[in-house]
């Protein structure tokens, strides 16, 4: 009995080996075709890395969990702002997580880059970019990019070019230069499991954003430019809307209503002359009728002068 226990426990610490072992064949083969197949699109310098339409810029915390800054957030935000300056990028999509009213990270990222100058038109914020694949998905579901640059760090960018690649995005990576810090070998760690699980959700079981949405393309996007050249379009077909002062009605209701005014004004031709109006109306006409007999009685009311007296004595007189 007690050989058949130590048999049984030898045969499961030797399964365990080999699980562990395969795991481990696993996660280092997995990462060095993650490697192999990003390498070329990797530049390590900013000031030479390729022009693009837009910039995805990653989201992280702005503090450690110690309270301190975070080096890697001001890396990407510094690498961010000189991709602008440098004219490498025309417009930065900042995606990040914002899960809660507490924690916001696309807000804190905007914040950053605009202290660095960076204008606020030249910035769009993402606040589903929950993971890496959800920032990519929506940045070409979402915001119709087909064309971007990634900046983050150099231990992040394989597993993001991996997916942009899976995802039919056109993109090479900018390393955001980074100061050595304390534990970052538990971040390439983490990064050596993540990248084993993207190949999971890439080519195993599939993978969805959390949250998607209706089309809202970058103004650098062919989408966007699209729809501003059609805006454009419409100005062109209705130039009486860029003149001056009120617009001219053209409905239906508007078109019978300025027929109506010219038809009141041809029958009325007075109305157009300065000075009080003359009435109308049958009572008005009346009255004129009777002034105009009084008149024609009295004609002496007409003549200059004081009246003389028309009495009998007076005549005598």
């Amino acid at each position: 009995m007690r050989r058949r226990a130590i048999r049984v426990l030898k045969i499961g610490l030797m399964a365990l080996g080999g699980g562990l072992l395969l795991a481990l064949l696993l996660l280092v083969a997995g990462n060095a075709w993650v490697l192999q197949q990003t390498r070329q699109q990797i530049e390590p310098e900013l000031s030479r890395c390729l022009a693009a339409p837009v910039g995805i810029v990653f989201g992280t915390s702005r503090w450690t969990r110690s309270g301190h800054p975070n080096p890697h957030f001001a890396a990407r935000m510094n690498a961010a702002a000189r991709m602008v300056r440098l004219e490498r990028v025309e417009h930065l999509l900042i995606s990040g997580d914002n899960r809660t009213r507490f924690y916001n990270e696309p807000q804190a990222m905007w914040q950053a880059l605009n202290a660095r100058q960076v204008p606020a038109e030249a910035m769009t914020m993402d606040f589903a970019g929950f993971s890496t694949y959800d920032t990519l998905a929506r940045a070409r579901d979402v915001f119709g990019v087909e064309r971007a640059v990634l900046i983050t760090q150099d231990w992040h960018l394989p597993r993001a070019l991996l997916i942009a690649d899976a995802l039919g995005l056109e993109a090479w990576g900018c390393v955001a230069p980074t100061r050595p810090v304390d534990g970052l070998w538990r971040l390439r760690l983490r990064e050596w499991l993540a990248r084993l699980g993207t190949l999971g959700d890439l080519y195993v079981w599939g993978r969805d954003p959390h949250f998607l949405g209706p089309l809202e393309p970058l103004p650098v996007t062919p989408q966007g430019e699209a729809s501003i050249e059609e805006v454009e379009s419409t100005e062109e077909e209705s130039p009486s809307s860029s003149l001056p002062g009120s617009l001219v009605p053209v409905t239906p209701q508007g078109e019978a209503s300025i027929e109506e005014v010219e038809s009141t004004e041809e029958e009325s031709p007075s109305s157009r002359l300065p000075g009080p109006l003359v009435p109308v109306t049958p009572q008005g006409e009346a009255s004129i009728e009777e002034v105009e007999s009084t008149e024609e009685e009295s004609p002496s009311s007409s003549l200059p002068g004081p009246l003389e007296p028309v009495t009998p004595q007076g005549q005598g007189e």
